[in-house]
């Protein structure tokens, strides 16, 4: 499988969290990402998720990741996110996958918005890379998005639990 790669070099301006996405007028790479997640629920995009990565040291503010159950979605929905943001206009700096089409990425410098056929996001499995970003699920309902906080355990799995810690100091012993 080709990964799409994330490494290149990208003229971001300071990294204020308020910054306004250049080429979008006053729209914030929050908005901006919200505005994504709702073009990709018009194709039944399923599994959305909202990666707000500005606190961490990341390529971006904001990951937008969503799943698709066949080629023809995948492209329909990169499709969707691209004529959506140029309407907005919000420029594309970069996109790539669309001859695979098991993992299209779109580049907004600020906002990256991973499309995956359902087989290859599991593979990829950025949530768990960028394990400490802040999560927010995207769904569908008769009103429009719904954005919802993802509660995740991530501070309490990485502490060491009593267990744990017995464990390792029997370790430590035992090796000394």
């Amino acid at each position: 499988m080709h990964m799409p790669a994330l490494t290149q070099h990208r003229n971001r301006s300071c990294c204020s969290i308020q910054r306004t996405f250049v080429g979008a007028g006053d729209v914030t790479s929050r908005t901006l990402a919200k505005k994504i997640a709702e073009l990709i629920l018009t194709k039944k995009g399923s599994d959305i998720l909202l990666m707000d990565l500005r606190k961490l040291s990341a390529p971006a503010d904001f990951f937008v990741l969503c799943s698709a159950d066949s080629d023809t979605q995948v492209k329909a929905i990169a499709d969707a996110v691209r004529k959506g943001t140029e309407e907005w206009g919000a420029h594309l700096w970069h996109a790539e996958g669309f001859k695979a089409l098991s993992w299209v990425l779109l580049d907004y410098v600020d906002v990256v918005v991973h499309v995956f056929h359902r087989d290859s996001r599991g593979f990829y499995a950025l949530e768990r890379l960028w394990g400490d970003a802040v999560l927010t699920n995207v769904e569908d309902s008769t009103n429009g998005a719904v954005f919802t906080p993802v509660k995740v355990g991530i501070k309490a799995r990485s502490a060491p639990t009593k267990k744990k810690a017995q464990s390792s100091k029997r370790n430590e012993e035992v090796s000394h």
